[in-house]
């Protein structure tokens, strides 16, 4: 399977593993905070059980927020693993999927449909899920805040339409997709009969938050943004400790310009083939700046120009689904 790689000196940076036995399994280095990040999510996921009885409010409440970070995390690591999946090997890639699965509380495989076939494919256009003009409130902050439950219908209907597909098409994507959803929604049903207050507040809200979230990065790399601009399709937020925690997902326009390119080259990438080029409006450093400014105050939704922005009339999405040739799709199907 091949992926497309910057000829760029930082790729023989991580192309220096010193450890045998990672360099045998991983495809690049920097996987390795891909590791312990969802090593990360399982412990601070699985401690407050046992932590429980003896557990303040404060406590709880520290608990449920900690685990809604590493579950948001463990998503963007979900949108990087369908994009690139991490392992040489292609069983290793299958189960870390369903692993994956266990972090934000989906099929991984389910990613696939109305990210890589709708959403990266037809920007912003009548056959992507979760194009932004779907999104209307007046008051700005509600389009944010209310994302994903506009979105999440028309996600759900394609994500089916796509399963019943692949079910004749590609058997072997329907199969792990099948598995991921079992497991995960038995594991579920499990850990709500042994004790369903700590299954509400340590894996099903954390979650819910994490598919809220994810869904919702769409909204502000996207909205008021030209689809049709060879550079000005997608807002950057290029802070370095925003990115170090989201594994480079800042530099949107450079994943839509290369979607299958490895998280740690993004930057790279941004810096040489999109900055010199991009309006700057949509290179920002600061998302909270830009979330403050767009939401609070002034919150006026406007375009990249700064110009208020001009919503064509509500149409129904366009089917995405019937026109995907599987076979010619191999390398989207992440591995599975």
């Amino acid at each position: 399977m091949h992926y497309p790689l910057l000829s760029h000196e930082t790729w023989q940076g991580y192309n220096q593993i010193k450890i045998p036995y990672v360099r045998a399994m991983l495809r690049y280095r920097a996987d390795i905070r891909t590791l312990l990040n969802v090593a990360l999510y399982f412990t601070v996921a699985i401690v407050p059980w046992f932590l429980w009885p003896t557990m303040t409010r404060p406590q709880i409440v520290m608990w449920v927020l900690v685990n809604c970070l590493m579950s948001f995390i463990c998503a963007v690591i979900v949108h990087n693993t369908i994009h690139t999946p991490i392992f040489k090997s292609r069983w290793m890639n299958k189960v870390f999927q369903m692993l994956l699965s266990f972090t934000y509380g989906h099929s991984t495989s389910a990613y696939v449909p109305g990210h890589n076939f709708s959403h990266h494919k037809y920007t912003q256009g009548n056959k992507d899920a979760i194009r932004t003009s779907k999104a209307r409130f007046k008051l700005n902050i509600l389009n944010q805040l209310f994302f994903f439950f506009i979105m999440s219908g028309d996600i759900l209907k394609g994500e089916i339409r796509f399963a019943n597909k692949m079910r004749t098409q590609h058997p072997a994507w329907f199969r792990q997709y099948l598995l991921e959803m079992i497991l995960v929604m038995g594991t579920n049903v499990v850990l709500l009969v042994i004790n369903w207050k700590c299954a509400l507040l340590f894996v099903l809200l954390p979650h819910q938050y994490a598919a809220w979230g994810i869904v919702g990065t769409n909204y502000f790399q996207h909205d008021g943004c030209d689809e049709d601009d060879e550079f000005n399709h997608s807002r950057n937020f290029s802070g370095r400790f925003l990115n170090w925690v989201i594994f480079n997902n800042g530099f949107h326009g450079a994943h839509h310009m290369k979607p299958n390119l490895h998280w740690s080259l993004l930057r790279a990438y941004h810096n040489e083939k999109l900055k010199p080029f991009i309006d700057p409006s949509l290179d920002r450093n600061s998302l909270l700046s830009y979330l403050f400014t767009t939401h609070i105050y002034p919150a006026k939704r406007v375009d990249f120009k700064g110009q208020p922005l001009v919503l064509a009339p509500l149409q129904a999405d366009e089917d995405w689904v019937a026109g995907i040739n599987v076979a010619r799709h191999q390398t989207d199907m992440s591995g599975a």
